[in-house]
């Protein structure tokens, strides 16, 4: 019997909207979203908020041939990009992928835009490593090699924002985040993306009761996303892109509550390691 290919996800920023440090949120960190899935020997990354930078530091002397998949590009989810030191290494390869641009805003614009003086020093040219920049529309399915297959879903976020969905050796994990859902109303962009998925990573910046302060901000909650896995067949969630208010003692609490509320659910921290 062949042994199970390892499938992994690796949590190096968990943070939503700003990057924050401090004795309150040591244990689940402070940097904005960066996530490593390890499908065999394929590496694809997504988001490049300041966590990516220690995923760099991670892979120095390692050749590399691999993907970055852009959820959208608020600056705290591209923050971390300029920073991560395989992108100077000539050697390295890497297709950037982005589904919420369109027209002549492509993703190549976006960062050189973000890259620019004066705030920026220097710009995307600095990076030494070979980049293909590769613009989709949120709800194609894309060719990411081998016997990986990444699914996309549009999102609800200002600027827009895409879901993935990536499928490998019969397991699936999903990653949905930035996008506010309507209450009462199950998001069906949501529900088909995650459907039996062995692991969704949500939106859950809010509470149900602070979120009816931040209607049109684009962020969900750990209860909906709860709603959302029970509907779509999903046993596990893991809490995400946490509000920087939030501290490790409220993380606490809502760990405590949604693994009674959808048991071997987790809230994310950095450093984290999962199996879909």
């Amino acid at each position: 019997m062949r042994e199970k290919s390892p499938f992994t996800v690796r949590f190096w920023g968990v943070r939503g909207s700003i990057a924050c440090s401090g004795p309150r949120t040591a244990r689940y960190g402070g940097n904005t979203s960066s996530l490593e899935i390890r499908c065999g020997e394929q590496l694809l990354m997504f988001d490049a908020g300041t966590g990516m930078r220690y995923l760099g530091k991670t892979l120095d002397g390692a050749r590399l041939d691999a993907d970055i998949y852009f959820t959208h590009t608020h600056f705290d989810h591209v923050c971390g990009l300029p920073f991560f030191r395989p992108l100077f290494e000539p050697q390295n390869r890497f297709r950037l992928w982005a589904g919420h641009l369109s027209g002549a805003m492509n993703l190549r614009r976006v960062l050189a835009e973000f890259m620019m003086s004066p705030l920026f020093p220097v710009p995307p040219e600095v990076f030494r490593s070979n980049l293909e920049y590769r613009d989709f529309s949120s709800g194609e399915t894309l060719k990411a090699g081998g016997e990986v297959t990444v699914r996309t879903a549009p999102l609800n976020h200002p600027d827009g924002a895409t879901g993935y969905r990536v499928e490998y050796g019969g397991r699936a994990v999903c990653y949905v985040t930035d996008t506010e859902h309507v209450p009462g109303k199950l998001d069906e962009n949501v529900l088909k993306l995650i459907s039996r998925a062995n692991l969704v990573i949500y939106d859950c910046m809010y509470t149900d009761e602070e979120y009816r302060r931040y209607v049109g901000w684009g962020h969900s909650t750990w209860q909906e996303g709860v709603r959302l896995c029970k509907q779509a067949g999903v046993k596990r969630m893991v809490v995400f892109h946490h509000d920087p208010d939030h501290d490790d003692e409220m993380l606490d609490g809502i760990a405590r509550e949604v693994e009674t509320a959808l048991p071997g659910s987790i809230v994310a921290h950095e450093g984290l390691v999962l199996e879909p």
